[in-house]
């Protein structure tokens, strides 16, 4: 196969979740650039409709889709809501996630539990009915969006988001443990950590000079990641140039955590 070849999706069909907005429309308009259909999916539609259009504006195919995959009978709808419309699912990106706020020694149950019904639970809800459909058609790739918040630490005044933290620790395991149990299948599993990217988390400093420029010198790349960092990543995982990897996380973060002592920067905003 040349080149051009490993990473074209022509006749795929692939389900982005939290595709309305952030780093999940960057993933959906890669997708859809390299050929695939994608269908993208939030609980607020009309972001989902906004993607959906600037992609077919683009000369890309998109349908947008409502859906809380908190839900496991919403998230089993919707995966087989897609598969039955295009008689396939090639292509899963868990992207959706919630992040709550609170002081961990007040940290209430309610926020560990939703946080971990999306971050994780929805996650397994939704790699487990697509892959029921990937194995039928002879195998898929999911990608699952965690975080560098799975590796490190940090204070509450930086990230009181003890719940958030944990859940993409168990993004990381649960992406190695798929990855091997379906791997027979010919489904491969893998996952991306990313680091500061440009979206809405940097619009409380984007107006200050000063403050963008000193978190930029923590990235030892000098910058936060772009949309096409992150299009390039889910590319990779998702099309056949990535074939004979399975069971990794793949970091894209400008090096940060190459740095030691380990520079901690705002955590990914969820979608």
């Amino acid at each position: 196969m040349r080149s051009p070849e490993l990473f074209a999706l022509r006749d795929r069909v692939a389900l982005v979740t939290g595709g309305g907005r952030g780093l999940g429309r960057f993933i959906a308009e890669g997708l859809a650039e390299a050929g695939a259909h994608v269908f993208v999916a939030s609980r607020k539609l009309a972001r989902c409709e906004a993607a959906a259009e600037a992609i077919r504006a683009a000369g890309g195919r998109a349908t947008p889709l409502q859906a809380d995959v908190a839900d496991p009978d919403q998230a089993r709808a919707l995966v087989d809501r897609v598969a039955a419309s295009e008689g396939r699912l090639d292509i899963l990106v868990n992207n959706a996630a919630l992040a709550w706020a609170a002081p961990l020694l007040d940290y209430p149950l309610e926020g560990w539990d939703r946080v971990f019904a999306l971050n994780v639970r929805a996650m397994f809800v939704l790699s487990q009915q697509a892959a029921r459909h990937m194995r039928d058609a002879g195998g898929g790739s999911i990608v699952q969006i965690s975080s560098l918040s799975a590796r490190f630490g940090a204070s509450d005044e930086e990230q009181p988001v003890v719940a958030y933290m944990a859940s993409k620790g168990a993004v990381e395991a649960l992406t190695r443990d798929l990855a091997v149990k379906l791997a027979p299948d010919g489904i491969r599993v893998n996952a991306i950590a990313p680091g500061p990217f440009d979206t809405d988390m940097l619009d409380h400093i984007k107006a200050d000079p000063e403050a963008l420029a000193r978190h930029d010198r923590q990235v030892p790349l000098g910058r936060p990641g772009s949309a096409d960092d992150i299009k390039g990543a889910a590319l990779f995982l998702a099309s056949p140039a990535s074939s004979f990897v399975t069971g990794t996380v793949l970091t894209v973060d400008g090096g940060i955590s190459a740095v030691y002592p380990v520079r901690k920067l705002p955590i990914d905003p969820p979608t």
